[in-house]
């Protein structure tokens, strides 16, 4: 959603626009735009007129600022277990999942989403 609103700076999107550029349900995209408005990385204007935009440059936009407001949970989940031999594997994993989650935090970190806009434009022949 947010590299749409990146490629069209200058211009409102509505939800109904959004969802059918990506072939989802508007309201999935409202759902979205609200936590991505929460975060401040856009701002949203209701009425005929409305739409959504960026709020910052898409170079002040991270890919964690992103992950942060949409992703509401843990990306990795170990089952919930009461078994001895089950809670050590679960707790091993733990281990390798928090320290998979901090170097995915960091590598998006690193990552703005005038990135992902230029990297789109190599894969599309766009310039």
């Amino acid at each position: 959603m947010l590299v749409l609103l990146a490629s069209e700076p200058s211009s409102l999107q509505t939800s109904t626009d959004i969802a059918l550029k990506l072939d989802t349900n508007p309201v999935v995209v409202r759902r979205v735009l609200a936590s991505l408005q929460q975060a401040k990385l856009i701002e949203s204007q209701k009425g005929p007129t409305g739409g959504s935009r960026l709020l910052k440059s898409p170079k002040a936009i991270s890919l964690a600022d992103v992950y942060k407001a949409v992703e509401t949970g843990s990306l990795f989940h170990t089952p919930n277990v009461r078994a001895a031999a089950a809670l050590r594997v679960n707790g091993a994993l733990q281990k390798i999942f928090s320290s998979s989650m901090i170097a995915l935090l960091e590598e998006f970190e690193k990552t703005s989403l005038s990135q992902v806009l230029k990297r789109l434009g190599k894969s599309t022949g766009k310039k």
